[in-house]
């Protein structure tokens, strides 16, 4: 790569590694893993840099390296992972509602396919059209849409089982005081 490359590369990081940054921390919820990615992608976009003819699309073609990594990142721990019968309780690091809404939803995010976790991202926090999220994806706008389509109604089952889930587990709380009460009356009959 020719030197004036090298130096309009280094300006476009310089420039965009926030917003790219952010991208990354959409895609994977680990603030290092989303480091480690955008590491990766600028690595592989960096080796291809000269090939990119219109740089205003440098963005774009960095989000696919993203989404290309973090797929192959998926695939191989796909292997690793244990299937449980419930999910783990959703951890808040933050006690603003802001916060712990923001942890619930990339926690829920999880349960989504790559396909379908790229598909949202891009649209939803992207702010892509259907247009440019088909082209940076390399899919057409139908297959956007209905992916997105499985993928809200997928993300909107989650919610509502967790949300169910939460309302039994507060029942049972409310009801263990009252059977412990009943419990000591009949032991202290008993020993009576």
């Amino acid at each position: 790569m020719a030197h004036g490359e090298v130096l309009e590369f280094e300006e476009y990081v310089r420039t965009r590694q926030d917003a790219l940054l952010r991208s990354a921390r959409r895609l994977v919820p680990d603030p290092v893993d989303a480091q480690d990615l955008l590491q990766t992608a600028l690595v592989r976009t960096y080796g291809r840099w000269d090939g990119i003819a219109d740089k205003r699309l440098a963005d774009a073609y960095l989000r696919r390296v993203m989404i290309n990594t973090r797929t192959e990142w998926w695939r191989a721990r796909k292997l690793e992972e244990v299937p449980t019968e419930q999910m783990p309780d959703a951890r808040v690091e933050d006690s603003t509602e802001q916060h712990a809404d923001r942890a619930l939803l990339m926690d829920i995010m999880k349960v989504l396919a790559p396909k379908q976790r790229s598909v949202v991202v891009l649209r939803h926090w992207e702010q892509m059209s259907t247009e440019e999220t088909a082209a940076a994806l390399g899919m057409s706008a139908g297959t956007v849409k209905s992916t997105l389509h499985r993928a809200l109604a997928r993300l909107r089952q989650e919610l509502e089982s967790r949300d169910r889930e939460s309302q039994d587990r507060e029942s049972r709380d409310r009801e263990e005081p009252a059977t412990g009460a009943l419990e000591r009356e009949e032991r202290e009959r008993c020993a009576a």
